[in-house]
């Protein structure tokens, strides 16, 4: 089947504050200045995408309100916008970014599509991006359907060989399906060393969206530990269920000149350069974008060594990886950075150098368009 050089992609994301929608966004900005056609669709502009950049059309998906629809029929209500688009784009490809309920709406919308004639359906990808498999896609109520949407998909990939490996062995995935390794990407012109300014009271940044996997109670036991023994700042960036108990428990321990939470709508770039270290006790991560950018800024990082992180923070020339819920040995990380300012200069100029030869743009929407083409050739 002849493949055109210039596609019309649609791209289905979250809009909330997480790695799954910033990929996203930045894979349809870049596919747009390539000169693609890109439809995104979500239920609010994504927080890095501009829709008035030339060949990017947003498609705001808004259930309406019946007393018969209790709960959310955001799945229905984005089917039928992907079909609509679909019908009068002609879309050659949706992209599905997470399993649920994106993949399983647009498994959908192409079982409609291809009842048209004269057009075939979109080919579908997924990209998998963490909590999709290892949570929600895995619990029992959706495990089906998560398995049902993979296996349907035209193409399935995933940001870390981590991932690739769990889907495979927490879903029960037959070993017939190919899942494309694409690691995520940073812009590493936006997110850059700001020098080293001279700073009396270090600065310590953690960037998550609030939720137990993140397990942002063991920043601030990081925090507490490191504050009993030097003066240590921390900033908090994000939101999210955790977040009210942990503004409570700040103020309770009278930390509230000490700590931060900054919210979401904050220039990320100029935050990380204004920091020392970077702080992730995930419970899990498929990946670790935010650690990744923390990097590109040349900033080491202190993560929980689970997931795809050791693909992402080399042990000991990039920052530390500790295990989850070691709070002495985080601190202990931690603390060795801060006490020793060659030491953490010399981690935080390998960081950059790993993030920005490894973990560059180009090559992963390269390889986003290798899987377009691929699926576009294989015809019907």
């Amino acid at each position: 089947m002849s493949v055109p050089p210039s596609l019309r992609v649609g791209v289905v994301c979250f809009s909330t504050f997480g790695g799954s929608g910033v990929v996203a966004a930045e894979v349809a900005a870049a596919l747009a200045e390539r000169g693609h056609a890109v439809h995104v669709f979500s239920d609010d502009v994504p927080g890095r995408l501009d829709p008035s950049r030339p060949g990017i059309h947003f498609h705001p998906v808004r259930p309406p309100a019946y007393p018969q629809l209790k709960h959310s029929p955001y799945p229905l209500a984005l089917t039928s916008k992907i079909v609509d688009v679909a019908r009068h784009e002609g879309l050659d490809v949706v992209h599905a970014h997470y399993a649920l309920p994106h993949a399983a709406s647009a498994v959908l919308a192409r079982a409609v599509l291809g009842q048209d004639a004269g057009r075939p359906p979109p080919r579908l990808v997924t990209t998998l991006h963490g909590t999709d498999i290892t949570l929600v896609g895995s619990d029992a109520s959706f495990l089906p359907l998560t398995q049902y949407s993979i296996t349907a998909s035209d193409a399935v990939t995933a940001p870390s060989a981590w991932l690739a490996a769990a889907t495979f062995q927490t879903l029960g995935i037959p070993a017939s399906v190919q899942i494309d390794v694409i690691p995520n990407f940073v812009d590493a012109a936006r997110f850059s060393p700001g020098g080293s300014p001279a700073r009396a009271v270090p600065i310590l940044l953690h960037v998550s969206n609030f939720r137990p996997v993140k397990r942002v109670a063991d920043v601030l036991a990081v925090f507490a530990a490191l504050r009993a023994e030097r003066p240590v700042r921390l900033r908090l960036v994000g939101d999210g269920p955790d977040r009210p108990r942990l503004e409570a428990e700040v103020a309770a321990r009278g930390w509230s000149r000490d700590v931060e939470f900054l919210g979401e709508q904050i220039d990320l770039p100029a935050v990380m350069r204004d920091t020392d270290l970077f702080l992730l006790p995930s419970e899990t991560e498929s990946f670790g974008l935010a650690a990744l950018e923390a990097m590109a800024c040349g900033v080491p990082v202190v993560a929980s060594a689970v997931g795809g992180l050791p693909e992402v923070v080399a042990d000991g020339e990039t920052g530390f990886l500790c295990p989850v819920g070691d709070v002495p040995a985080m601190a202990a990380a931690a603390g060795r950075l801060l006490d020793d300012p060659a030491l953490r200069a010399r981690l935080g100029a390998a960081a950059r150098r790993r993030a920005e030869t490894q973990f560059r743009l180009d090559p992963a929407v390269d390889s986003y368009l290798a899987v377009y083409r691929r699926v576009l050739a294989r015809g019907g």
